[in-house]
């Protein structure tokens, strides 16, 4: 098991050098711009933020899980699908849990990190923690 972990953890690791290596780069970017998007939106609608309300709101936890995968699904696909072609030019073969992995990571978790804060900086009625 040891050594399955480390050659998944050696394989993610080689993606910052090679083919396709700026996408590290530009899918954050575009999650982030995504999460301004939103959280802007969230702000102006006096909803609460948004990482906060997935997991103290249980009435409308659905509904925001939704509409944050609503949001980002685009930019996951496209991290996904560059990874797959990262594969089979770099390495050969697929590995789809990696590919999975590496889109999470440069496509949800900026999206995820940043939407709620970015509510909050906004000026307009992001304090009156309305539900959505």
């Amino acid at each position: 098991m040891g050594e399955i972990l480390s050659s998944f953890v050696a394989d993610l690791l080689a993606r910052a050098e090679g083919p396709l290596h700026l996408r590290l780069l530009f899918q954050p970017l575009m999650a982030i711009a995504f999460a301004i998007r939103d959280g802007r939106k969230d702000a102006l609608a006096g909803r609460p933020a948004y990482g906060w309300a997935v997991v103290t709101d249980p009435e409308h936890r659905r509904f925001l899980l939704r509409d944050g995968w609503k949001s980002i699904v685009k930019v996951f696909v496209v991290a996904y699908a560059l990874d797959v072609i990262y594969q089979f030019v770099a390495v050969g073969q697929l590995r789809p849990l990696q590919a999975v992995t590496v889109a999470f990571v440069l496509a949800v978790v900026p999206y995820v990190l940043l939407r709620g804060p970015v509510n909050r900086l906004m000026p307009g009625k992001s304090g009156s923690g309305q539900a959505p």
